[in-house]
């Protein structure tokens, strides 16, 4: 295998990580018949990446993200930039007389900034930031589930709130996330957060993706909706670029802004 390309290479030792959960140096320098030197560096990349962590003499895959939630605010100002072309890019895709899911995330919220001229639509939404953004927006009609006040991330989050989504029809959702991974698609840290992100998915026609590209390769502790489930993602020019081809191979559109 020593005439493939460092994207073969990588993406290969990809997929014997998954299928090991560990692999070493010399194990991979044997397999591709190339050095030590050039299996490190393919190891070193990946892990720029966040694909996996590098361990003495070889790699794993990496461990899911646990540490407590940022606050809002912070999350809020964090990539500002890449999240508002973001949102811009996303509220494209809303039209007029449209139900669309916005969940409590602030590349969601970037999404409700940029979509308060549309007329008729309908937006069912848990986070409450978005909700007081499209207050003042005459052709938009808020649906809030009801809940328990999360503060940290300004939601309301609920079984009871859970169980009325399962008789809206809508036809696009628009997901923020802790992170993105080819295996477990759309991860978050919060079970109560990730049960209602999954509630809301489970209503919506179409799945959107919108993460920054510090969201990918890193896995946090819980799915809400995997990568099948995905139609689109909206991200930025940073994203890995052998995590989009690979999204776009399996038929989900990304749209780089």
């Amino acid at each position: 295998m020593a005439s493939l390309s460092a994207l073969e290479r990588q993406k290969e030792i990809l997929i014997l990580l998954r299928q090991q959960k560990r692999v070493s140096v010399t194990d991979l320098s044997q397999h591709f018949g190339v050095s030590a030197v050039t299996t490190r560096a393919d190891l070193s990349e990946l892990e720029r990446r966040g694909l996996l962590t590098r361990t003495h003499g070889g790699a794993v895959l990496p461990e899911p993200v646990i540490e407590p939630e940022p606050a809002f605010a912070q999350r809020r100002l964090a990539h500002r930039e890449e999240k508002q072309r973001i949102g811009a890019a996303a509220a494209a895709l809303v039209q007029d007389g449209e139900a669309i899911a916005l969940d409590a995330s602030t590349s969601a919220l970037a999404v409700a900034e940029q979509i308060k001229d549309r007329r008729e639509l309908t937006v069912v939404t848990n986070g409450l930031m978005i909700a007081i953004e499209l207050a003042d927006a005459p052709g938009i009609s808020v649906v809030m589930p009801g809940g328990i006040l999360r503060s940290e991330a300004f939601s309301l989050v609920s079984s009871l709130g859970n169980d009325c989504l399962t008789r809206l029809n809508i036809s696009k959702g628009f997901f923020g996330a802790r992170g993105l991974t080819i295996d477990e698609g759309l991860t978050d840290v919060d079970s109560f957060e990730v049960e209602m992100k999954r509630a809301l998915v489970a209503a919506c026609k179409e799945v959107i993706a919108v993460v920054d590209s510090s969201k990918w390769g890193h896995l946090a502790v819980a799915s809400f909706a995997p990568t099948d489930r995905l139609q689109r993602v909206v991200t930025d020019r940073n994203a890995p670029v052998e995590m989009v081809k690979a999204l776009r191979d399996s038929g989900i559109e990304v749209i780089l802004v």
